[in-house]
């Protein structure tokens, strides 16, 4: 391809990694499970296409974010350990299956035994130590750039401004210890906004950040400094973003590629094919693999075309060369849609082929993909593109418990913690108990509960994650607002034991209470 033609403007693929914390908390059909099928059909595929792109000279391929509260999992020795576990019991499920009577199951069996004998040599090479080494690795080759966020993964606009300045400084605190970089960039959890974040960015470092097309009014060709601060925020295109993942149509329900929701119940694979939209499971024919290849390259040229396309008619439009965003929860490669990853990777390599510069978006804020000033409303990528998933009526219930918590919690703090608070955090002793009620209170008001609260899936067991960490909290302080501090250590370091998370976390740095306000 010649300079001469080159596509005006840059692509940016930016992916979001995140999961709740799961560990020792259930298995299934909701709680590790999630993790493992998360691990071995995403992450790992993820960054085995990051391997090889690094190996063969490509750089600034993608703006990967991973959470913190990800990464610990990724990091915590129990999982690892679980991890190895379940790639083998794949394995040997696929033993099973690939010596049954119907022929069906005995392919499905020799596919799966191939592929988790893949995913185990991989895992024995790249993860024996956890996903921070990985990582890093990855980082030193310049493939991607990492964006960080808050710890647990809050809803950040419905959250005590002591807590969401606390979460997010601890957050990119964790990203600089586990991988040796503190990230410019952040995904905000469900890229939720609400005005003056962008001050509480800028006092962090932050350079960038995500929202949705709506929050831009639709104008994602640029990225936009937020009122009055030098912080961007990128807006995913969705134009571009529902080609390939929309509530009604996209690629991964064409009839050729696996279907994601029928089981073999004998097995625990999925041995079938979407077939057709509206085919019921019964009536789903057997996968087969050799039908795919045609489709993947179908919609990798189909993704290509969409975004050249996009790319000249927005530069025209704007009279300058156009920025597009298209933006994924990275589960959607591998887990959602089998067939992800070898469409992702496949598109990353043709589409400098077809003339098109594929950056970060930390290499947009660099190359000047930025436009005038904007003033953004309350907004976030969930229904509606406002805040009805986590305030909503259905939610109303844990809307109350988090408030109750969070107030419960930072009353007792700071009858704790020394008056300076984050002035000067040295100067006094760490204080563990301090550390675990911050802990437990963010465990209870991370975004996830109520948003699978709302969408009703597996609505029982977020309640539960919530209301037992709001119970951790509550006892807690109890006890140390008794002045009973022996057994509120007692407390929290058994809290502490069950969940195994954010050991850096540190109560002194929680900002003072302005207390003229109260």
């Amino acid at each position: 391809m010649s300079a001469a033609e080159r596509v005006p403007g840059q692509f940016t693929l930016v992916l979001h990694s995140h999961l709740p914390w799961l560990i020792n908390h259930g298995r299934w059909p909701v709680g590790e499970e999630w993790l493992y099928q998360s691990w071995a059909h995403c992450y790992l595929p993820l960054q085995r296409i990051l391997r090889r792109l690094a190996d063969d000279g490509y750089t600034d391929q993608l703006s990967l974010g991973i959470t913190p509260v990800l990464a610990a999992q990724l990091d915590d020795p129990a999982a690892v350990a679980g991890m190895y576990e379940w790639l083998a019991d794949w394995q040997l499920r696929a033993m099973e299956a690939a010596i049954d009577d119907d022929p069906d199951r005995r392919a499905s069996g020799h596919r799966e035994y191939r592929a988790a004998a893949a995913a185990l040599d991989d895992f024995a090479q790249h993860w024996q130590h956890g996903g921070s080494p990985a990582i890093r690795d990855l980082l030193s080759t310049s493939v991607m750039e990492l964006l960080g966020g808050p710890l647990a993964h809050p809803f950040q606009p419905l959250l005590d401004p002591r807590l969401r300045e606390f979460s997010l400084h601890e957050g990119l605190a964790d990203a600089q210890l586990r991988w040796g970089t503190r990230p410019s960039g952040i995904w905000a959890p469900e890229c939720a906004y609400t005005p003056g974040m962008e001050s509480l960015y800028r006092d962090a470092g932050v350079s960038h950040f995500m929202v949705d097309g709506p929050t831009l009014h639709g104008d994602t060709a640029l990225g936009r400094p937020v009122a009055d601060s030098d912080v961007v925020a990128f807006g995913r295109d969705l134009t571009v973003s529902y080609r390939v993942w929309s509530p009604k149509s996209g690629y991964p329900g064409h009839g050729a590629y696996r279907d994601f929701h029928t089981y073999d119940h004998q097995t625990g694979f999925k041995p079938f094919r979407v077939t057709g939209k509206s085919v019921p499971p019964a009536a789903k024919k057997p996968y087969d693999p050799t039908l795919v290849d045609a489709a993947i390259d179908t919609h990798v040229d189909d993704f290509v075309a969409c975004i050249r396309q996009r790319l000249i008619d927005e530069s025209a439009r704007l009279g300058r060369d156009a920025l597009v965003v298209a933006a994924f929860d990275t589960e959607l490669f591998g887990h959602w849609w089998h067939e992800g990853p070898i469409w992702l990777e496949r598109v990353l390599r043709r589409l400098p082929e077809a003339g098109i510069t594929v950056g970060t978006l930390a290499t947009a804020r660099r190359d000047g993909y930025v436009g005038d000033p904007v003033e953004l409303a309350d907004s976030s990528w969930g229904s509606g593109k406002d805040w009805r998933v986590w305030e909503g009526p259905q939610v109303a219930h844990l809307v109350q418990l988090n408030r109750e918590v969070t107030d419960t919690a930072l009353d007792s703090l700071d009858k704790r913690l020394p008056a300076h608070g984050s002035a000067d955090p040295g100067a006094d002793p760490r204080d563990l108990t301090a550390d675990q009620i911050l802990r437990e209170t963010l465990m209870t008001v991370q975004s996830d509960w109520p948003f699978m609260v709302s969408k009703d899936t597996a609505a029982g067991y977020a309640q539960d994650r919530a209301y037992k960490h709001a119970h951790a909290t509550r006892e807690i302080c109890t006890a140390s607002d008794a002045g009973r501090d022996a057994r509120a250590a007692s407390l929290a370091a058994g809290w502490r034991r069950a969940d195994n998370l954010f050991g850096a976390l540190d109560a002194r740095r929680l900002p003072t209470r302005d207390w003229s306000e109260k």
